[in-house]
């Protein structure tokens, strides 16, 4: 299973580190041995779907947060760069190509160095980087199981946690897996904002697990973040097909933030063989909590108030290779949020008004439930139909379908568990 093969990619890495550390001691090493691994990722889509703005009762929206551009669109192109720099660091840059609304975005998604053969279990990346919390939030687009990130990171994270600064991981010397990891980042992202000292991220997070004899494995992993800012400002989806917002300063001041969360997976395939046959079960839970002073003003109208709020959210989803090639899944996401407004000023805007236009008036629960069926028939290309049905929280259902190809060009790093 995935653990054992885990540890025998790690003792790999471990000859090549040291056999690639004999040859820098020999000044034998030669420019081809740190040619880059270049990678090209193609998304495009068509979406049938009503809504054209991501609307979540009770969340400010921030980060990538929204849905996909009605009929024909392209998604996250991603173009990889990365290398061996020598024997003792690894470099690695990702950039998104986005065209949307006209207009073509490259996004740098992640730039990092990482040690290599530290020794002691011990990894340091720096840099731009997703974080290591929860379980998806670590891995790129192109390689979710379903064509949308679930609505709790949507509206936690604005897609993912990423965020510039340092990480330091321990691999413990177990029989069972286990990682230790934290993070010290500017918290300057999204569910962060501006801070004067550009520091104030921190993160933990730990996952454990281990094989239910030859055919099962799983993985458990909790994490926390936590970070205070000056300035948020609310707004996302600009990757994405939303209308242009209306002319308005929605901010948060003042603020501190903190997400806690845990995950599970568990994978089975046949005697440890996932070519003909695999299933994988995975589910997250998230809650954020955060205080601010929240001010909405719109021309010479405006409003303040004191703002406590805690936000939760769930996703379970289910992945089954029922052939070669063939994969068919199901998922349910769901969210909340539980606001409280106090010491409120009506300089022109009233307070039903201010918690509406403010995106912090909280009430529904938005729900999704999806369907998906992809066809892979290598693991550089794969083709995907997927149906949803989007609850918004104000009675609106909206049935979403989405058609959608990931192709990708040239060599890519594996992906984690």
């Amino acid at each position: 299973m995935k653990y054992r093969s885990y540890s025998l990619l790690v003792a790999a890495l471990g000859t090549a580190t040291l056999a690639s550390s004999a040859l820098a001691a020999d000044g034998k090493i030669s420019s081809n041995q740190f040619n880059p691994a270049i990678s090209l990722i193609l998304d495009a889509r068509y979406t049938d779907l009503d809504q054209t703005e991501l609307e979540l009762p009770g969340f400010q929206l921030g980060g990538e947060a929204g849905l996909p551009e009605k009929g024909f669109s392209t998604g996250h192109n991603e173009l990889t760069i990365s290398a061996n720099i020598d024997d003792r660091f690894y470099g690695s840059l990702n950039t998104a190509i986005i065209y949307s609304n006209g207009e073509t975005e490259i996004e740098l998604e992640e730039a990092y160095i990482e040690t290599l053969g530290l020794g002691s279990g011990l990894t340091i990346k720096g840099g731009q980087f997703f974080s290591g919390f929860g379980y998806l939030n670590g891995i790129h687009d192109h390689a979710h199981d379903f064509a949308d990130t679930p609505l709790v990171y949507d509206a936690l994270f604005g897609g993912h946690l990423k965020d510039t600064g340092v990480q330091l991981r321990w691999l413990a010397p177990t029989d069972f897996y286990l990682l230790l990891g934290a993070e010290v980042t500017s918290g300057s992202e999204y569910p962060s904002g501006e801070n004067a000292d550009n520091n104030k991220g921190r993160t933990l997070f730990a996952k454990t697990g281990g094989d239910f004899g030859v055919s099962s494995s799983w993985q458990l992993g909790a994490s926390y973040y936590q970070s205070k800012f000056d300035v948020r400002e609310a707004g996302g989806g600009h990757h994405h097909g939303g209308e242009e917002a209306p002319e308005a300063d929605n901010e948060l001041l003042n603020g501190e933030v903190d997400v806690s969360g845990i995950d599970f997976v568990y994978k089975w395939a046949p005697n440890g063989n996932g070519k003909q046959r695999n299933f994988k079960l995975q589910a997250e839970y998230l809650i954020r909590n955060e205080k601010a002073d929240a001010e909405f003003t719109e021309d010479s109208n405006s409003a303040e108030a004191a703002y406590d709020g805690e936000q939760s959210g769930y996703y379970v989803q289910a992945i089954y290779q029922f052939m070669p090639s063939w994969r068919v899944g199901a998922r349910y996401d769901a969210i909340e949020a539980d606001n409280k407004i106090s010491s409120f000023v009506d300089n022109g805007v009233d307070q039903d008004e201010f918690l509406e236009e403010s995106g912090l008036g909280a009430e529904g629960k938005p729900n999704r439930s999806s369907v998906m069926v992809d066809y892979a028939p290598s693991h550089f290309s794969r083709l995907r139909l997927q149906y949803s049905k989007l609850e918004n929280g104000h009675g609106e259902k909206d049935d979403q379908i989405m058609l959608q190809y990931t192709m990708s060009l040239g060599s890519h790093g594996a992906h984690s568990y």
